[in-house]
């Protein structure tokens, strides 16, 4: 038996955990209409084969039709969803790990024009700020239909022969009912007492456990504590707890801190990279302290030392490592094996959660396989001969591209024309609230060094470097360079400089500072952030309705609290025509694509972020003697089958290019070009 305080095995009630890790419940937003089909239960299968304890399944299947499934939820209100369901079970528990769901009712954060177009009905009268649909005040019978619908769906959950289920109780509608924020009943569910506004979770809880009975497991996802005047403060939470203990209804406890009605407001319950890790731990152990239930918990807990603390310090019976999953499915398999330092890092890019919040399926940053594991593979399996490949750039394209190419069996070599591996991600980098972005790097170049990948940095590669190597394949992951053409005018731009130039420390920042952001990406608004801290008056403009469109919810959340209290406005619907210099200053012309208004305005320093164009000169020189001359098999790329296409008879290797090296995209879409190429070769 392991001394590990993560291996050891928990009992929850009649159920014997493996060991103390979990994925709390998340809704990677896979559901095929509304159900669990078989890219639900691969993502959930392949955790489980490693070594996780418990996987707490969907985040938030949703048991009424007015509680439509913003996030692509899962439809526990539908008696088809039983079957699936099983599906989903039988895929963990034949690993030997234990599978729960949560259930709830989303109250007022959803919308009405989604599903059956039916009013959202809440506690409150006020709209969520982040789903903005104005709810209908909860009736009498509407209580009466939720509770019903409740006990309905565990009911589901329980045929399809889950362990158990829990409540979700905060942002959502039971949760509204307890808050004095989002509670403006009166009568027997009313605000005013806590009496009162637990009357509907009780009601919910007592209903569920006449239609389950007392061996199914129940657990309930809490916020003990709302961080905001006038809501639940610390002292109201842990009543709140004990009040749950004592009602002999409830199994385990799940604890948050915070609340998720905004979009800051999710990002600290929740942190991205760059915030304090494990921050409501302590809290959560306080919980533990006020209860004799068992105590779950999770909130960017992303590396097996601050788990293992957590367990071994008492804090916590389960430890929840959602998004470490997400990178690494293999944590715990890899810990009992003894390779901590194996494990694909979380680098905390949060692209998983902020893909759903814009109606996306959830994505790891730098794990392609993750949400794809019906056709992309955790593990690289050996090829059947071997090859010569040579990669040119080592970013993230590249170094995943000899990653894989390594693990596959084959001789591998790489060129870089930089003293250092990274590409744009050591750029990215600079910035300090973002510098665990070169966790992607480093992971990746300690996976090569394992595999006697052959590196030659500071070298400019021509193309009779790369043919003296006698290579099989050649893999062109050069990148891009900063693009300073503005639109449609067929050349660059000769006044300003890129996003690039202030984030290298290239350029200094001026007194007066346009960013001009026609990508609307991480680099305008690094940009932005850095010429502000300089003391720089900065205007950030797009052409676009809102400005960086591309940031999604919760990262742009440490971008606007570090902008907002400086010198910094925001300009939407305008389009940078041109810029003339005038003595010392820049004169740019601006107008919009909604008319022919234009107008004229002065600043120091012009700021173009407008993606990358290929640095594909190698590519080019190469392509007449490959053997594919470069194409590539579309259908048979997404199909997982090999490139085998021959143009040339007598091309000596093939020849691909990867990531920015084609055209301007992200971190994750050079990562999975690199891992579905490659993988086959």
């Amino acid at each position: 038996m392991s001394r590990d305080p993560l291996l050891q095995p928990f009992q929850l009630k009649h159920l014997t955990l493996r060991n103390r890790i979990m994925t709390t419940s998340h809704e990677p937003a896979y559901p095929e209409d509304g159900m669990p089909k078989d890219r639900y239960r691969a993502y959930h299968a392949e955790r489980a084969k490693a070594g996780v304890a418990l996987a707490m399944t969907a985040g938030s299947a949703a048991v009424s039709k007015d509680s439509p499934p913003v996030f692509n939820n899962i439809l526990a209100y539908k008696d088809e969803v039983v079957p699936w369901i099983q599906n989903l079970t039988d895929g963990c528990h034949e690993h030997g790990c234990a599978v729960m769901i949560q259930l709830t009712h989303l109250g007022r954060r959803t919308a009405w024009n989604k599903g059956d177009w039916l009013p959202s009905v809440s506690s409150s009268r006020h709209r969520e700020p982040a789903h903005r649909a104005f709810p209908k005040l909860v009736e009498d019978w509407d209580i009466t239909r939720i509770i019903n619908d409740f006990a309905d769906a565990a009911e589901r959950m329980k045929a399809g022969g889950m362990d158990g289920i829990e409540l979700q109780a905060y942002g959502h509608l039971i949760d509204q009912f307890w808050s004095p924020l989002t509670n403006d009943l009166t009568g027997p569910y009313g605000a005013d007492t806590l009496e009162n506004r637990l009357r509907f979770p009780m009601d919910v809880l007592s209903a569920i456990r006449k239609r389950v009975g007392e061996d199914f497991i129940v657990g309930i996802r809490f916020t003990a504590d709302e961080v905001q005047k006038g809501g639940i403060t610390e002292e109201e939470g842990l009543q709140i707890t004990q009040i749950l203990s004592g009602t002999g209804q409830v199994d385990f406890l799940n604890v948050i801190r915070g609340r998720i009605h905004t979009d800051p407001a999710m990002t600290d319950v929740i942190p991205v990279q760059g915030m304090k890790a494990a921050p409501h731990l302590d809290f959560a152990g306080q919980v533990k302290q006020a209860t004799h239930l068992p105590v779950f918990h999770a909130a960017r807990i992303p590396d097996v030392a601050t788990a293992r603390h957590a367990v071994q310090a008492g804090l916590l019976d389960m430890v929840g490592m959602t998004r470490a999953h997400m990178a690494d499915p293999h944590v715990v398999k890899k810990i009992m094996e003894g390779r901590e330092d194996d494990i694909r890092p979380c680098v905390g890019a949060t692209y998983c959660l902020d893909r759903i919040y814009q109606a996306g399926d959830a994505l790891c940053i730098h794990n392609a396989a993750t949400g794809r594991e019906l056709t992309m593979p955790h593990e690289i399996a050996a090829a059947e001969a071997r090859k010569k490949v040579v990669i040119v750039g080592a970013g993230p394209a590249g170094l995943e591209a000899a990653r894989v190419a390594a693990e596959r069996g084959h001789e591998v070599v790489v060129f870089e024309a930089q003293a250092d591996p990274g590409g744009q991600i050591r750029l990215t980098a600079q910035s300090p609230r973002r510098r665990e972005m070169i966790s992607i790097i480093d992971w990746r170049m300690a996976q090569c060094a394992a595999r006697d990948v052959q590196f030659r940095f500071n070298t400019w590669a021509e193309a009779a470097d790369v043919l003296a190597e006698d290579p099989d394949v050649v893999i062109v992951a050069t990148g891009g360079l900063p693009n300073l053409e503005l639109f449609e005018k067929g050349q660059e731009e000769p006044h300003v400089v890129s996003a690039w130039d202030l984030i290298a420390g290239d350029v200094k920042p001026a007194a007066r500072v346009l960013i001009y952001d026609e990508s609307g990406d991480h680099p305008g608004l690094q940009a932005a952030e850095l010429a502000a801290a300089a003391g720089a008056e900065v205007e950030v403009m797009t052409p676009d309705r809102t400005f960086a469109p591309e940031i999604m919810a919760m990262n742009l959340v440490p971008y606007m609290r570090s902008l907002q209290d400086k010198d910094v406005t925001f300009t939407v619907t305008r389009r940078l025509l041109g810029v003339a210099k005038a003595g010392n200053e820049l004169v740019a012309t601006i107008g919009t694509d909604y008319s022919d208004f234009t107008k004229e305005k002065t600043y120091d320093q012009v700021v173009v972020n407008y993606g990358t164009l290929p640095n594909d000169g190698l590519y080019h020189d190469l392509r007449d003697q490959s053997r594919n001359l470069g194409e590539v098999d579309h259908d048979a790329l997404i199909a997982s089958r090999p490139q085998d296409i021959t143009r040339n008879a007598e091309g000596r290797f093939q020849l691909f290019r990867i990531g920015d090296a084609v055209s301007a995209r992200n971190t994750h879409a050079a990562i999975y070009d690199a891992l579905r190429l490659v993988k086959d070769l």
